[in-house]
């Protein structure tokens, strides 16, 4: 069933048509831009990280530098309200060329502070992560105000523009690793950075006044469909970035080469480009909110189904497909399900109140990975036993997020049936998460569950749910 569900606007604003099109396109075009280096070096910390620990004197490890990415990925969700209420005074064109100037010569600065992980926290987490939340909110909001019945294929083309720097860049960051060291390759980036996305930030610009396009309508966060479908983007980036950030660091544990372990992230960027671009025409032909359930499932199951058995380069580049093109239509399809049902004077803030909710989940799911694999590298021998685990964490999160993306469809779907939200099916809600409430002393006591965030837990309780359910 194909869903459009659009919420009046609060008050008595006017709304404008929405152009679908003309110079949409032109921002199209530039979001893509910024979206490449966004996602791109987020894509290619993994390989970064390895650098760091194995060619400079710093004194860390692995799970420390992991959290420096992961601190980067949080503060460009955790910052997205900031960026919103940022734009009102200074207009998206002036905050963004600001944020891509900040980010290329934050990378530039980070080349100086590579063996004080104090000052990487400070440069490469938060500092280039604020710059990045001004950008991201930027290319996230934007397609909103100049795309309606197109607003899928809109944002599947920007995202794509993140596959593609999630494409390319790490092998070239490899080779310029090889070639002219760690730190000129930041040096490089932050340039490249200051070359093209500055001239890109250029370009953007509102459709209509700022005050009129970051209005919060804070009535979002009584709507269960909206609630729901927050909670389920907040469990599922819990793994969305395991496997670009340890693909390298697998590789070289079952005793592939640096270059391999680069070619596989560059394969799953790949796979996350296409899928960003299928995603938004799923979306158009499906509606949104199905397009999230077939697209979380798909990552579910291939972390589930490939990468514990896999031992050699073809079940890990067949992982590596499937799970980026289910990745890239993930962030996708939750983006444009959020703007669907808000008001379109608020979408904007909707979505990034939405994505504010991801910040846990960037900055502890690499980690908790990365914790967990040290942790059982005291225990275990076998490497590929010892990712298994990782895997099944991932699997749970993902799981837990599917359930809930079903909940909502069929929640909207009920909603549709009878026009308004019924007593009773907000008390079966209810019901139903007293009953997973319930099982909680039952996980408490499993070991090794007592050493896992409370996230985890509830995930754990979801997948027996899911077994006991038939989902």
């Amino acid at each position: 069933m194909r869903l459009h569900y659009i919420r009046a606007p609060p008050g008595n604003v006017v709304v404008e048509a929405v152009p679908d099109g003309g110079y949409g396109w032109t921002i199209v075009g530039a979001s893509a831009v910024l979206t490449f280096w966004v996602n791109g070096y987020t894509t290619v910390w993994g390989i970064f990280q390895n650098a760091i620990i194995t060619s400079t004197n710093v004194q860390t490890d692995l799970r420390t530098i992991t959290f420096v990415g992961s601190s980067f990925m949080a503060c460009i969700v955790a910052f997205g309200l900031l960026s919103v209420r940022l734009m009102r005074p200074f207009g998206v064109r002036s905050l963004s060329v600001a944020a891509a100037a900040i980010f290329g010569i934050g990378l530039i600065a980070t080349s100086f502070v590579l063996e004080s992980v104090g000052r990487l926290f400070c440069i490469a987490g938060a500092l280039i992560g604020l710059a990045s939340s001004f950008v991201f909110t930027a290319t996230n909001t934007l397609p909103i105000q100049w795309f309606s019945r197109r607003l899928g294929l809109a944002h599947g083309i920007v995202k794509m523009g993140g596959g593609v720097g999630a494409t390319i860049l790490p092998p070239i960051t490899q080779a310029l690793i090889d070639s002219i060291g760690l730190r000129w390759t930041f040096r490089a980036f932050g340039l490249c950075i200051l070359a093209t996305e500055t001239p890109s930030a250029f370009l953007l610009k509102d459709r209509m006044p700022p005050a009129a396009t970051s209005r919060f309508d804070w009535s979002m966060l009584k709507d269960l469909t909206f609630v729901t479908l927050t909670l389920a983007g907040a469990v599922a980036v819990f793994a969305m970035y395991v496997p670009p950030y340890f693909l390298p660091l697998f590789a070289s544990s079952i005793e592939l080469s640096s270059s391999m372990g680069a070619g596989l992230v560059a394969g799953f960027g790949a796979s996350t480009a296409m899928g960003r671009l299928i995603g938004g025409w799923f979306c158009d032909r499906v509606g949104a909110v199905n397009a999230l359930a077939i697209t979380t499932l798909g990552n579910s199951l291939s972390m589930f189904a490939i990468w514990p058995v896999s031992s050699s380069p073809p079940p890990l580049f067949v992982f590596a497909i499937l799970n980026g093109c289910a990745n890239g239509s993930f962030f996708v399809a939750l983006p444009t399900a959020v703007a669907s049902i808000a008001a379109s004077g608020s979408a904007a803030a909707s979505v990034s109140l939405m994505i504010f909710f991801w910040a846990p989940g960037y900055l502890v799911g690499p980690p908790l990975a990365g914790m967990r694999r040290a942790l059982c590298l005291t225990f275990e021998v076998s490497s590929t036993k010892i990712e298994r685990l990782d895997h099944d964490r991932g699997i749970t999160c993902l799981a837990a997020s599917y359930k809930i993306v079903l909940l909502v469809n069929n929640i909207v779907d009920r909603v549709y049936d009878r026009k308004e939200m019924s007593i009773s099916l907000a008390e079966e809600l209810l019901r139903k998460l007293k009953e997973w409430a319930r099982e909680v002393p039952e996980f408490l006591h499993t070991p090794p569950l007592p050493q896992l965030p409370w996230t985890v837990v509830i995930c754990q309780i979801a997948k027996h749910r899911l077994a006991a359910l038939g989902g």
